[in-house]
C-alpha cells in the first residue's frame, strides 16, 4: 500500500546511473579480485601445501582487521545517499516536463518518467537522447542543432518548434507544439560536465494563445467595421489607433497607418482644436463631452463629424490619452436629410468663421460659444466655464466692464445702437480686442427667452500696432519735414552772421576791444550751426559719404577714444563678431553714432557699471527672432551697445528717439543726440532699437545691411547718379594756400544777407563778382556778360527759378561751364534729379568766407 501510494506520488525514474558514483566500477572490480584469489589458492595449495595456505590466510586476517580499524576511525568511509538527494530527486521525478540527462558523450545518465511518457520508452533500452529523438525531425532539427551546439560551447537556451505529429508513437492525430529548454551543470567529484535537456508538450498553451488571438482579432474587426468612426490619441495629440470606418471617411491607408504618425491638428478642420482641447479632466477622473465640427480628409475635403470625446487626468493631474467615437453627420435618415444638412451647415459656419461668437443671457452669463471663441480666450475660458456659465466680463479688463454691463442691458432692451467696445485681454494688456454685442435677431431675447444677446469678438492686436506704428512714422516724418525746413532757413541766417563775423575779424585785430566779443559771436553761431546739423541728421537731409567698411576695423579705432569718454568708473568691453559682412556707412556718421551712444550710456551708470559693444552678423532667416514689426528681414550686421545703467522708463521709451525729447536737467542736453542717431541709421538703409528694463540697463541695437559687392565698385568720390565731385571744405587745408584770383564769378542768392556777404568775400580776394537774386536775373545777367562767367555760385531753392534749373539752362548755353551749389539742404536731395553727366561742386550752408574762397578757387583749377 506504502508502495503505491509513494509511486503514485514520486514517479520512480525510468533510468538513474547516478545514485553513487563509481558503484558499479568498484562491484565488478572486486568481483573480479575475489574470483581471482580464489584461482591462486587453489593453485598454490597443490603446489605447496596446506602450510602455505595456512600462511597466506594469516595475511589476509591481518589485512581485514587493518581495513575494520581504519573504517572504524573514519579513514576509509562508505558512500551514504543523504536526505537532499532524495528530497531533489523525488521532486525532479514529479515534474511534468520531461527531464533527461546525458554525459559528453552523449550516454543517457538520468530521465524521469516524464520523459519515458513523453517519447514513448517503456524500458530503459527504448530511451533516446532528445538529439537522437528528433535531429532528423525536419520540423524540429534547427532548434534541437541550436541548443545542442550552444551546450557544447558552454550556453544555454530554449526554443519552441510545431511537429505535424506528436513525438509519442501512437499518440492522436494532430499538430503538436513543443518546448525544449538545454543547460550544462556539474557535479562535484566529475570532471566532465553533464547535459540537462527538459521537453514540455505545450499544444495546450498554444491553442490558448490562439483562442485568445482570435477572440482579439474578431473584436478588433467588429471596432473596424462598426457603423461609427473610432479613434485613440495620446498625450501629445498624436492618433496611435484608428478603426477602419474612420480611415475610409478621412481617406487613409491603414496599411501604411503609423501609429503616433498622424495628429490631430492634421484631420481637425479650422479652429476644431480649440474645442477639443477645452474640455478638461479634473486630477484622477474622466471628462466626456459633445462636439460638432469638421474633420479633414486626404483629399482636403471637410467632413461634418460628431465626437463622443473623453479625456482623463492623472492623479497629478497630468493629461492622459483620449478615446473618440466619430459619427458621420452627412449619414443618417432620408427624412431628415434636409434638416441634417441645414445644421451642418450652420455648425460649419459657426466654428470656421474667424470671428469669436458667444451667446449670453440676461444676467451676462455664457450659454455656448464656437471654436474661435475658445481659441481666442484660450487662457481665459475653456469649457468647463461654458458649462458653468461664467459671466462674460471675466474675459476682458476690469475697466471695460462697467461699458460691456451698459452694452449688454441696451441688448436686452432690444436697442440697435450699440457701440463696439475696445478692450484688452484681463490677463494679457498687450492683446487687444473689440467686442460686438448685438440684441437676438429674433426678437427672443425678452424675459423669457434663454439668450439675451450675441458678443462678438475680433482681435485686434496687429491693427493696434500697425496704427501705432503709422503714427509713430508720421509723426516722425512730420517732425523730420518741420526739422529740414527750420534747419534751411536757419542755415541762411547763421551764414550771414558768421560771414560778418568773419568781415569784422579782417578789420580787427587780437588786440581790439571788440574782437572777444565778435569771436563769441562767431563761436555760438558754430554752436548754433551744429545743432542744425543735427537737426538735418534726424530730418534725414545732411550729404552722407558713404563707403565699404569693415566694423571690427571702425571699432578697434574707435576703442581708445570711447576708454576716454566713458573714464575710469564704467568697464568697456568690445565684442567683436567673426567674419563680419561689409557694410557701405558714412565712417564720420558712424563714428558719431556710436559716440553718442556711449556718452549716453555712460549718464546712465553715474555710479559706474559695464558697457559692452558687440557685433555680429544677421542672416535673414533669424531676424523673426527679434520681434520687430518693422524690421525687413534681409542680412545684417548687428551692432549692440548695452550698459548695466538705469534703464528707461516704458513711458520714456517711446520717446527716446524724438528730437528735443530729453530727461536730463535743464541746460544739460539738447534732446537731438539720439535724433540724430536714429537719422543716420535711417539715411543709411538700416534700423535701430531700443530695448529697456527700469533698473536692469538698456540695449541699443543697429541693424545695417549687408553690402554686396559690385562688378564695378564705385568711386569713392562719386556722386549719386554721377554728381561731380565735392571740394573737401569742411576741412581747412593742412598748408597755406593762395585762396585769391581774377577770374569771373556769377554769385545767385535770394537772401540779401548771404549774398552781400558772398560779394564782399570774394571781391576781397580780387574776384570779379556779377550778384543776381534769382534763377531768372542770372539769365539775364549771363547774357549781358555773353557768357563771359568762369564760374557760376548759385543757391539751390530760389524763387522763380531754382538752382538745378539754372544749371540746366546754362548748359544749353555753354555745356562744360564750372558750377557751385549751395543749400543747407543735402546734396542727395537736389543731385538725383540732375542729368546723369552734370559736374558741379557743392558747398553746404552754414559757410565761412573762406569755406567760399577754397571751394571757388578748386573748382576753377578743374
Amino acid at each position: 500500500m506504502g508502495n503505491e501510494k509513494r509511486g503514485e506520488f514520486y514517479p520512480i525514474p525510468m533510468v538513474d546511473h547516478n545514485s553513487r558514483p563509481g558503484t558499479i566500477t568498484r562491484l565488478i572490480i572486486f568481483t573480479v579480485v575475489l574470483t581471482g584469489a580464489a584461482v591462486v589458492f587453489g593453485i598454490f595449495r597443490e603446489r605447496f601445501g596446506d602450510p602455505f595456505l595456512l600462511g597466506m590466510l594469516g595475511i589476509l586476517a591481518m589485512i581485514g582487521v587493518g581495513y575494520l580499524f581504519a573504517t572504524a576511525i573514519g579513514f576509509i568511509e562508505f558512500a551514504r545517499r543523504s536526505s537532499t538527494d532524495d528530497l531533489s530527486r523525488a521532486f525532479v521525478d514529479s515534474m511534468a516536463q520531461g527531464l533527461v540527462v546525458t554525459d559528453t558523450k552523449g550516454r543517457i545518465v538520468y530521465a524521469n518518467r516524464a520523459y519515458a511518457d513523453m517519447t514513448g520508452a517503456s524500458t530503459p533500452a527504448d530511451l533516446k537522447t532528445v538529439e537522437g529523438l528528433l535531429s532528423d525531425v525536419a520540423e524540429a532539427s534547427p532548434t534541437i542543432y541550436r541548443l545542442a551546439s550552444g551546450l557544447r560551447d558552454g550556453q544555454a537556451g530554449d526554443g519552441e518548434f510545431r511537429l505535424s505529429q506528436a513525438v509519442r508513437p501512437g499518440s492522436a492525430p494532430g499538430a503538436h507544439w513543443y518546448r525544449a529548454r538545454a543547460r550544462t551543470f556539474n557535479i562535484p567529484g566529475h570532471r566532465q560536465p553533464l547535459f540537462a535537456w527538459q521537453l514540455a508538450d505545450i499544444s495546450k498553451e498554444r491553442a490558448e494563445q490562439e483562442r485568445f488571438f482570435l477572440d482579439l482579432q474578431k473584436a478588433i474587426d467588429h471596432l473596424d467595421h462598426a457603423p461609427a468612426g473610432f479613434f485613440s490619441a495620446d498625450q501629445e495629440g498624436r492618433v496611435t489607433y484608428i478603426n477602419a470606418t474612420l480611415a475610409e471617411w478621412l481617406g487613409i491607408d491603414l496599411a501604411s497607418f503609423t501609429p503616433g504618425a498622424t495628429t490631430l491638428h492634421e484631420i481637425v478642420a479650422g479652429d476644431g482644436m480649440a474645442l477639443i482641447r477645452s474640455v478638461k479632466a479634473d486630477p484622477g477622473t474622466t471628462r466626456n463631452a459633445v462636439i460638432d465640427l469638421d474633420l479633414t480628409t486626404v483629399n482636403g475635403e471637410a467632413l461634418p463629424v460628431r465626437f463622443l470625446h473623453r479625456v482623463s487626468a492623472s492623479r497629478e493631474g497630468l493629461h492622459g490619452p483620449t478615446r473618440t467615437i466619430v459619427l458621420n453627420r452627412t449619414e443618417g435618415e432620408d427624412s431628415s436629410a434636409d434638416l441634417r444638412a441645414a445644421e451642418v451647415r450652420f455648425t460649419r459656419f459657426f466654428n470656421s468663421t474667424p470671428m469669436a461668437i458667444a451667446g449670453v443671457d440676461q444676467d451676462g452669463r455664457i450659454l455656448r460659444t464656437n471654436a474661435p471663441f475658445l481659441s481666442l480666450f484660450a487662457n481665459v475660458v475653456d469649457r468647463d466655464a461654458v458649462d458653468r456659465r461664467v459671466r462674460l466680463d471675466t474675459v476682458i479688463h476690469e475697466r471695460d466692464r462697467a461699458a460691456l454691463a451698459t452694452a449688454l442691458e441696451k441688448a436686452h432692451l432690444q436697442q440697435a445702437d450699440i457701440a463696439p467696445i475696445d478692450t484688452v485681454l484681463p490677463n494679457d494688456e498687450e492683446r487687444h480686442i473689440r467686442v460686438y454685442v448685438n440684441a437676438v435677431a429674433d426678437g427672443t431675447g425678452g424675459q423669457d427667452a434663454e439668450e439675451a444677446a450675441i458678443v462678438y469678438a475680433v482681435e485686434t492686436t496687429e491693427q493696434k500696432a500697425l496704427e501705432s506704428q503709422m503714427a509713430q512714422s508720421q509723426k516722425m516724418q512730420a517732425v523730420g519735414q518741420l526739422a529740414g525746413g527750420i534747419a534751411h532757413d536757419f542755415n541762411n541766417v547763421l551764414t550771414a552772421i558768421i560771414m560778418a563775423s568773419d568781415l569784422l575779424l579782417t578789420n580787427h585785430r587780437p588786440s581790439d576791444p571788440s574782437f572777444p566779443d565778435i569771436m563769441n559771436i562767431k563761436q555760438n553761431a558754430n554752436r548754433a550751426a551744429s545743432l542744425v546739423r543735427q537737426l538735418l541728421a534726424f530730418s534725414r537731409k545732411q550729404t552722407l559719404r558713404p563707403e565699404v567698411l569693415s566694423l571690427t576695423d571702425v571699432l578697434a579705432d574707435l576703442r581708445m577714444l570711447l576708454a576716454r569718454l566713458v573714464g575710469t568708473s564704467v568697464s568697456l568691453k568690445v565684442d567683436h563678431g567673426r567674419d563680419l559682412w561689409p557694410v557701405k556707412v558714412d565712417l564720420g556718421q558712424f563714428e558719431q553714432v556710436i559716440v553718442n551712444l556711449t556718452v549716453n550710456a555712460r549718464d546712465a551708470m553715474p555710479d559706474g557699471g559695464e558697457l559692452i559693444i558687440r557685433t555680429k552678423n544677421v542672416a535673414e532667416e533669424d531676424c523673426r527672432a527679434f520681434g520687430y514689426r518693422e524690421l525687413v528681414p534681409a542680412d545684417y550686421v548687428m551692432i549692440e551697445v548695452e550698459d548695466t545703467g538705469t534703464g528707461i522708463p516704458p513711458d520714456v521709451l517711446k520717446k527716446v528717439f524724438e528730437p528735443f525729447f530729453t530727461t536730463k536737467e535743464v541746460g544739460k542736453g539738447t534732446g537731438l543726440g539720439l535724433s540724430m542717431v536714429y537719422g543716420i541709421i535711417k539715411q543709411t538703409g538700416g534700423f535701430i532699437f531700443c530695448d529697456s528694463e527700469p533698473g536692469k540697463g538698456t540695449v541699443f541695437r543697429i541693424l545695417l545691411p549687408r553690402h554686396a559687392s559690385e562688378a564695378q565698385p564705385a568711386q569713392a568720390e562719386q556722386k549719386p547718379n554721377g554728381a561731380g565731385t565735392e571740394a573737401p571744405v569742411a576741412k581747412a587745408p593742412e598748408a597755406v594756400r593762395d585762396l585769391s584770383g581774377s577770374a569771373t564769378v556769377l554769385l545767385v542768392e535770394d537772401e540779401d544777407a548771404v549774398r552781400m556777404g558772398g560779394m564782399r568775400a570774394l571781391t576781397s580776394r580780387g574776384y570779379t563778382v556779377h550778384e543776381a537774386s534769382s534763377g531768372v536775373e542770372a539769365l539775364e545777367i549771363y547774357h549781358e556778360l555773353e557768357g563771359q562767367v568762369d564760374v557760376v555760385v548759385s543757391d539751390v531753392v530760389m524763387p522763380e527759378m531754382d538752382g538745378p534749373t539754372l544749371l540746366g539752362e546754362l548748359r544749353k548755353l555753354q555745356p562744360d561751364i564750372k558750377f557751385i551749389f549751395v543749400s543747407g539742404y543735402a546734396e542727395d536731395a537736389f543731385a538725383r534729379n540732375l542729368p546723369a553727366d552734370a559736374q558741379f561742386g557743392f558747398l553746404p550752408k552754414p559757410f565761412s568766407l573762406k569755406q567760399l574762397a577754397t571751394v571757388v578757387k578748386e573748382v576753377l583749377e578743374k
